[in-house]
């Protein structure tokens, strides 16, 4: 559902690749409300999002962004902005809960009228610090966990969103909405969430920076979850440094969360970023995986962007090799038992229309002309066949993927003596087939995914007017390094460029 803005008079603004320190300064010099931001992206959602021929990308406005940020102006006329964040817009993915007119869908009908009882933790955050939740963005239903066949970005909710570089590709999954607003500058700064490279690889396919942060950075309460092992949010931007003030709200300790418990105290993830971050670091590099793509083009901009970290200072330890054997059969059986449980508990606890992985089944098989048009639910059932979170076989498949990634980075890190690692993020985005499914050629998402650590992807190039990302993985709780080690990067490699020419 979109707001009308029939009758709306938004100022004329041209606020494309505006980050959020310009937001900021322009309302604080008077120039710019939040009302008047909101009123230019609804606008521009409306042109480059709806209807035929448009991204697609979203699937429900929030009727009452117009009205908080009005608040939001009055309270800084008043006493001033509460932070960074002070009347920002942010778009978040459709499985995020909110507890206001929006719904909670995670791509799916059955979830289509859900609306939780309370914000996650992560919104309460957002709105403690004044931001304006704008809307929601589609994704790859149940977060990509459906079918072995399926369609990143389509959800029988939103339909199929678009990469705004090229229609026909696709914008990777599952936070695929959250980067494609990102991209096309229909919101300043979008969250979405990973299990494994749900937020790095649509960041990486549409131009973007997007963080995985450390498993428990960012509390995961009302979100609906795949798999509690893996699961996280993370900010999506245009820029490292917007990412990183996004990041920054949304991190604290929860008591409903026990991976928050161990997670280090609140940062300013956006202090004391230079252009100089890269100088007298050691970074290793990971090629193995680009084997699978079997693309040059890709390798070529591994290789521009291993000259320009180079001439910023940094030494590098080429063609790192980490032994993931195991990891990803391990990985797999994991996610099916834990979404199993994990996605019960979520029902339940959110009082949902559906209460069990059983009835969303049974649902979508008496509504398959709407659910699966294209693909099936294959995963659905290998998961509610499995047993519970005590089973052997759960134990021990957790415990070869964790010591298995971890050993594996660890390893890496200390007998090189790293401060990070880097990876092509992604190939160049596939066609959109909704026969055949995803074809997703390169992807260095799962080292950070299974092991629980971070990662940043940051635009470093194009093949064929299609971005190519690259990765900065780091250890257990290092992003305010990694993030300084992004930036300067991104301040050096100077690689985003917004579709269209804009």
């Amino acid at each position: 559902m979109l707001l009308c803005l029939a009758a709306c008079n938004p100022a004329p603004l041209n606020l494309e690749e505006a980050g959020i320190a310009d937001l900021q300064d322009r309302m604080q010099r008077g120039e710019l409300g939040s009302e008047q931001l909101v009123h230019w992206y609804l606008e521009r959602i409306q042109k480059l999002d709806q209807g035929d021929g448009g991204l697609n990308a979203i699937i429900e406005t929030n009727p009452d962004a117009l009205m908080i940020a009005r608040a939001l102006d009055d309270e800084r006329r008043q006493s001033g902005p509460r932070g960074p964040m002070h009347g920002i817009p942010v778009i978040l993915k459709a499985n995020i809960g909110t507890a206001d007119s929006m719904h909670t869908s995670a791509g799916s009908l059955a979830l289509a009228e859900h609306i939780p009882p309370e914000d996650a933790f992560l919104v309460s955050r957002l709105r403690d610090a004044g931001a304006v939740i704008l809307g929601k963005a589609n994704l790859s239903e149940w977060a990509n966990f459906r079918s072995s066949h399926s369609s990143s970005g389509w959800s029988s909710v939103g339909g199929q969103t678009h990469n705004p570089y090229a229609p026909r590709r696709n914008p990777c999954g599952s936070s695929s909405g959250s980067a494609v607003v990102v991209a096309a500058n229909l919101v300043t700064v979008a969250v979405g969430t990973e299990t494994d490279g749900s937020v790095v690889c649509p960041a990486g396919a549409t131009g973007i920076v997007g963080i995985k942060p450390t498993l428990g950075l960012i509390s995961r309460s009302g979100i609906v979850p795949l798999a509690h092992s893996q699961d996280t949010a993370g900010p999506m931007a245009r820029t490292v440094r917007d990412a990183a003030i996004l990041l920054s709200v949304m991190t604290g300790r929860d008591p409903q969360d026990a991976a928050t418990e161990t997670a280090p105290a609140q940062a300013d993830y956006a202090a004391n970023l230079a252009a100089d971050g890269l100088r007298g670091m050691r970074i290793g590099v990971i090629r193995s995986h680009l084997g699978a793509g079997n693309i040059p083009d890709v390798e070529r901009v591994l290789d521009e962007s291993l000259k320009t970290i180079t001439l910023a200072g940094a030494e590098l330890v080429d063609d790192i090799n980490i032994d993931m054997s195991g990891a990803g059969d391990a990985e797999y059986e994991v996610l099916l038992y834990e979404f199993k449980a994990d996605l019960a508990k979520y029902l339940a606890d959110t009082e949902a229309p559906v209460r069990s992985l059983e009835e969303i089944i049974a649902f979508n098989e008496a509504h398959a002309d709407d659910v699966m048009p294209f693909f099936g639910q294959d995963i659905l059932l290998a998961a509610e066949a499995k047993g519970d979170l005590q089973s052997e076989s759960y134990l021990a498949a957790l415990e070869t993927s964790k010591r298995v990634a971890r050993e594996g980075l660890d390893t890496a890190f200390e007998d090189n003596k790293l401060d990070a690692l880097i990876a092509i993020t992604n190939g160049p985005a596939w066609l959109t087939d909704h026969v055949l499914g995803d074809n997703f050629g390169i992807s260095s998402s799962s080292y950070a995914a299974i092991s629980g650590y971070p990662a940043i992807t940051v635009p470093a190039g194009f093949v064929a007017g299609l971005p190519i990302g690259l990765s900065f993985i780091g250890r257990a709780y290092s992003e305010q390094d990694l993030i300084r080690i992004a930036h300067a990067f991104e301040q050096a490699r100077a690689a985003r460029r917004p579709p269209g020419g804009q």
